[in-house]
C-alpha cells in the first residue's frame, strides 16, 4: 500500500515531490493511525485511510494531479501527531494490566486543515484549489462561526467539497 501512495505521489511529477516523499518517510506517515478512537484506529490506518480517500475522490471528478495531491495528503498533519501510550485495563479474566492505545501528542499546534496545507507547502507548490481543499476538508466540523466561509470556499472551489465528502464516506462507510 505504501508503494502505491508514493507512485500515486510520483505521478504528479510536481517539483518537490520527491523531496516531500523522503520527508514522509522520516516521519511515522506510514504507520500512524488515522485517528486515535474512530477511523483507521490501527497501525497504517493513516496511509490506508488516505488511498480510500483517493479511490472514493475520483469517482466523483475525473482523476488529475490536484485529486491525488489532496486526497492522499489532506491528512499530512497527522504525521509525528500521535504516539503509542499505555493505561491499565481489565483483561477478559477482570485482572488489570497494562494495554497500549493512541494518544495525541501535537508539537505543532496549528490547526488541521491549515496543518496539512503548511507541511506540504514546505516540499510543492499547490495551487489555490489545493490549499483550499485540504485547508476546508474537515468541513462543517468546523467551529461554526466559519459556515459561511466554508460555504465560500466549496463554491469557489467544488474539489474542496468533493474531498471533505469522500473523507466522510471513506470514515463512516469504509470505518478507515
Amino acid at each position: 500500500m505504501k508503494e502505491e501512495f508514493i507512485e500515486l505521489l510520483k505521478q504528479t511529477n510536481r517539483e518537490g515531490i520527491e523531496d516531500l516523499i523522503d520527508f514522509l518517510n522520516k516521519t511515522d506517515f506510514f504507520e500512524a493511525p488515522a485517528s486515535t478512537r474512530f477511523h483507521g484506529c490501527f497501525k497504517g490506518g493513516l496511509l490506508e485511510h488516505s488511498i480510500k480517500v483517493y479511490e472514493i475522490l475520483k469517482t466523483k471528478t475525473e482523476d488529475s494531479d490536484s485529486v491525488k495531491i489532496v486526497a492522499l495528503l489532506h491528512d499530512v498533519c497527522k504525521a509525528n501527531y500521535y504516539k503509542v501510550d499505555y493505561r491499565n485495563a481489565k483483561n477478559e479474566q477482570g485482572v488489570w494490566e497494562k494495554v497500549p492505545y493512541y494518544a495525541v501528542d501535537d508539537t505543532i499546534p496549528y490547526g488541521h486543515g491549515e496543518k496539512s496545507v503548511m507541511m506540504i507547502s514546505e516540499f510543492i507548490k499547490l495551487t489555490p484549489e489545493e490549499r483550499y481543499a485540504i485547508r476546508w476538508h474537515m468541513g462543517f466540523t468546523e467551529p461554526k462561526e466559519l459556515y459561511t466561509t466554508i460555504g465560500q470556499a466549496y463554491k469557489k472551489y467544488p474539489i474542496a467539497l468533493l474531498v471533505h465528502e469522500a473523507d466522510l464516506e471513506a470514515t463512516y462507510f469504509y470505518d478507515i
